[in-house]
């Protein structure tokens, strides 16, 4: 009798299966009210049919874009989708692109919806957007889920970090600047002269303070090559272009880097890498940097993460040796994921550079703090606060001198305000608008300026 009622019910669910595979193309074309047909596909989704119930959901999707239910199931059918058997590359990549169209179209409107985020960072991590997914899975775990979701998570956490092979950015901006050279509105520089201080009047160059837009080109990749269950070899370059016109200020830096990774334990990682470094302004060599650096990542909690880095390089300059000497480099950051919409960072430094130059060796401390917030309608708005204390030996050359004949010592702060619209792109680059002002205040005399410049940047992650 039971094994009867079985196959009664197998029997049952089989037609009704059959019936709503017959019914789809034609309720597909019959246009369903948006509630019955997204019932419909959920029961051809849960039948394990998700590419026929995407028949339904397309065109109700299309007739009625704000419906937040049409608009889910449709992303995790199409994920679902794309995992079927027979399902050939191109296809699978397509189904996948419109998952993330209709997932990251929702989370515009609606940054706090944790599912719509997890299927979200889902789909990412099928594609093999490596980066993006992180970012997502990392933001789900902020979220109020159940033990069962993290646990789901961190496995997809673990296969990202060990699968992760290449990785490559790129992007370029505008750069209005009010203060492209750094120059100081000081008028009058005092110089002793056997113990009377006498006043000058002092003009800078003519495009010491000019204004202008310039232009800013920057791109790097890296590939991690497996040597062994926890250990890789990383290998990489970084590139960024900055361009004024007249080249006076314009610069360029290119640095590789290579070495290994140890995957620690599942929350732990460190790498220690040989790096090159070579800097250009305007059209000559300004110095090589050749050393070394170490990096270090933790992840302390679901919802915070901790790293490390020390460096060491030895500098040498082209056409001033007296400049050349090794920096050191040392800095300790983290990151706190408060919500799946409010993001937290920070770091404190430590940099020396201790050249031949006497007063040109320095010591300086670093105090940084940021903010992140997902809104509404797809926009982002975040900030960085900056505070930095360079200290100098020696005295300074005599323009620059402290009026005590105390030895010079500068003051940073940098504050940086940034929007982006998460659901825009184009060509695959994300705009983003960033207002950056940044003060100096030194007791060296005409060293002190105040300078707001902009970027509107178009980035890009593979």
């Amino acid at each position: 009798m039971t094994m009867t009622l079985q196959r009664l019910g197998r029997a049952l669910a089989a037609a009704t299966i059959l019936l709503l595979a017959i019914q789809a193309p034609a309720a597909a074309e019959g246009g369903l009210p948006p509630d019955e047909g997204a019932a419909m596909a959920r029961e051809l989704f849960d039948a394990g049919r998700p590419d026929q119930a995407l028949e339904i959901l397309r065109p109700l999707a299309r007739s009625h874009p704000g419906h937040a239910n049409v608009r889910f199931l449709l992303g995790v059918a199409a994920i679902e989708a794309s995992r079927m058997r027979g399902v050939s590359e191109t296809d699978r990549n397509a189904l996948l692109d419109e998952a993330i169209a209709s997932l990251h179209a929702m989370l515009a409107d609606r940054p706090e919806l944790v599912r719509v985020r997890l299927e979200l960072a889902r789909a990412f991590f099928y594609k093999g957007e490596d980066t993006l997914a992180r970012g997502h899975f990392r933001r789900v775990l902020a979220g109020d889920v159940p033990d069962s979701v993290k646990a789901n998570v961190q496995r997809f956490l673990n296969q990202i970090r060990a699968r992760r092979r290449w990785t490559m950015y790129m992007g370029m901006a505008l750069l209005p600047d009010s203060n492209i050279g750094g120059g100081t509105d000081e008028e009058v520089i005092y110089i002793d002269f056997n113990g009377v201080e006498l006043p000058f009047d002092f003009t800078p160059e003519e495009d010491q303070m000019a204004s202008g837009v310039g232009a800013s080109l920057w791109a790097g990749g890296e590939y991690q090559h497996p040597l062994g269950e926890r250990l890789r070899l990383r290998a990489g370059a970084d590139m960024a272009r900055r361009e004024y016109s007249g080249r006076r200020f314009d610069s360029t830096t290119v640095s590789v880097h290579a070495g290994p990774r140890w995957l620690v334990d599942p929350r732990t990682e460190a790498s220690v890498l040989a790096s090159v470094r070579r800097r250009w302004t305007g059209t000559s060599i300004e110095h090589d940097a050749v050393g070394a650096r170490i990096e270090a990542r933790r992840r302390l909690a679901p919802r915070v993460t901790v790293n490390a880095r020390a460096s060491w390089h030895q500098r040498d300059y082209r056409d001033v040796p007296d400049l050349d000497g090794p920096v050191v480099d040392v800095s300790l950051g983290g990151t706190w994921t408060i919500s799946p919409i409010l993001q937290a960072n920070g770091s404190i430094g430590y940099a020396r550079e201790r050249p031949e130059r006497l007063n040109r060796r320095s010591e300086s401390r670093t105090l940084r703090t940021g903010l992140a917030v997902a809104l509404p309608w797809g926009f982002n708005l975040g900030g960085n606060l900056q505070f930095r204390w360079t200290d100098y030996e020696g005295l300074e050359v005599l323009q620059h001198r402290p009026r005590d004949d105390s030895s010079r010592e500068d003051r940073f702060r940098t504050l940086s305000l940034y929007l982006l619209k998460r659901d825009l792109t184009i060509y695959g680059f994300s705009p983003q608008l960033v207002v950056t002002n940044e003060e100096r205040e030194s007791n060296g005399q005409l060293l002190s300026y105040d300078r707001t410049h902009g970027e509107l940047r178009f980035v890009r992650q593979f």
